[in-house]
């Protein structure tokens, strides 16, 4: 049976390096492991996906149907909404409650919608997390991905990874044990 991950949110956040992450542990385990993803204009604020599937047998494709993804974990909310006919029926949501501006808001042609968690946990199962502040407890903003990745562990039930081995043998060495800390914390959440 193929398990599908949908990995989404803005450049900068993380997300690549998570699914990357995600990826290895998975192989690691013995899975057969299909990753795609699409960073378009992620250096300039755009949105960044990352498929990640697997299974015991052979994945034939990296590419998430609508409809067909088992978890949607977005690093900001409005990506959530955005990807959400991507998730499956029955299939779970984690979102992080943080907002990053799009280009329409910044420039006040739009506003940023108020209610877009609650329209997100009518569709589906919904973990909402504030991983953005539980990276600054931790003293480095940029371990949220992290956090992240740590509730999708817990959530598809993988701890028995040696994930801390993991993120020490692809996170640079000054970051790597905050990455560990993060990962921890995110196993928290869920």
């Amino acid at each position: 049976m193929t398990k599908s991950i949908l990995l989404v949110g803005v450049g900068g956040q993380g997300t690549i390096l998570a699914s990357k992450l995600l990826t290895i542990g998975l192989m690691q385990e013995g899975y057969d492991v299909k990753m795609s993803e699409i960073h378009g204009m992620s250096q300039r604020g755009g949105s960044v996906s990352s498929q990640v599937r697997y299974g015991t047998e052979e994945v034939c494709s990296p590419v998430i149907e609508k409809g067909s993804a088992d978890i949607l974990v977005s690093f900001e909310k409005m990506e959530a909404l955005r990807w959400l006919e991507y998730l499956k029926k029955g299939g779970k949501v984690v979102v992080n409650d943080y907002e990053i501006n799009p280009m329409p808001v910044l420039m006040d042609k739009r506003e940023y919608a108020s209610n877009l968690l609650e329209q997100i946990q009518k569709v589906a199962e919904t973990k909402v997390v504030n991983a953005t502040d539980e990276a600054a407890k931790l003293g480095n903003g940029k371990v949220m991905n992290i956090i992240l990745l740590g509730t999708i562990i817990k959530l598809m039930n993988l701890q028995n990874i040696d994930w801390e081995s993991i993120i020490k043998d692809n996170v640079k060495p000054a970051f790597a044990e905050d990455n560990v800390k993060a990962l921890k914390v995110g196993m928290t959440l869920v």
